[in-house]
């Protein structure tokens, strides 16, 4: 056998793990957050970085909004439609605020939708919820894509409220991200 072949199915690849790419599953401080991610070389403990990540205000969408409808302005003209005509007129600004709406999963943290809703309970079977609803946008090709998820996990003496986690899926869903389907590996946790 070839040794650059060899070599390569030796190899260890990074592992994807709830959005963290980790190069070895044990050693969960040297992942990077999904937003931090070819961005910067600083390490985020995927542990912590999850609670706190935001990164868009509601004052952002207000003072972006103008800029964002000029880029639509601007897609328009280019594909040969005048965004002056009377059925474009305030599609710039419907068409900004509608990304905004689509990709709203930035303005939120899981902390926002946790606050109180994580309860004693003398429960330790697995916790499944399925066939939540999730709506998204590819990062590649910005069209929208839909698909159902399914949640799985071991309560460990705490439960979630069950509708705190359709929240986490709308706030993660409600991103631009690949369409691909998300395998979670269990060692992850």
């Amino acid at each position: 056998m070839d040794p650059a072949k060899s070599r390569s199915l030796t190899e260890k690849k990074p592992i994807n793990c709830n959005g963290f790419l980790q190069e070895d599953k044990k050693d969960s401080s040297t992942a990077l957050s999904r937003v931090d991610r070819g961005r910067s070389e600083v390490s985020t403990p995927p542990l912590e970085s999850w609670r706190e990540e935001r990164t868009r205000s509601e004052e952002d969408n207000e003072l972006n909004l103008p800029s964002l409808a000029a880029a639509y302005s601007t897609i328009l003209r280019a594909l040969g439609e005048d965004p002056a005509r009377q059925g474009l007129l305030k599609t710039p600004w419907r068409a900004a605020t509608a990304m905004q709406f689509f990709t709203k999963g930035y303005q939120e943290t899981i902390s926002d939708v946790l606050n109180d809703a994580i309860f004693d309970e003398d429960h330790d079977e697995m916790v499944i919820v399925k066939d939540i609803d999730m709506f998204s946008m590819c990062e590649h090709h910005l069209v929208p894509f839909i698909g159902k998820v399914h949640i799985g996990y071991l309560p460990n003496k705490q439960v979630l409220g069950l509708s705190k986690l359709a929240r986490i899926v709308e706030i993660y869903s409600r991103r631009l991200q690949g369409k691909e389907p998300v395998i979670v590996d269990p060692d992850c946790f």
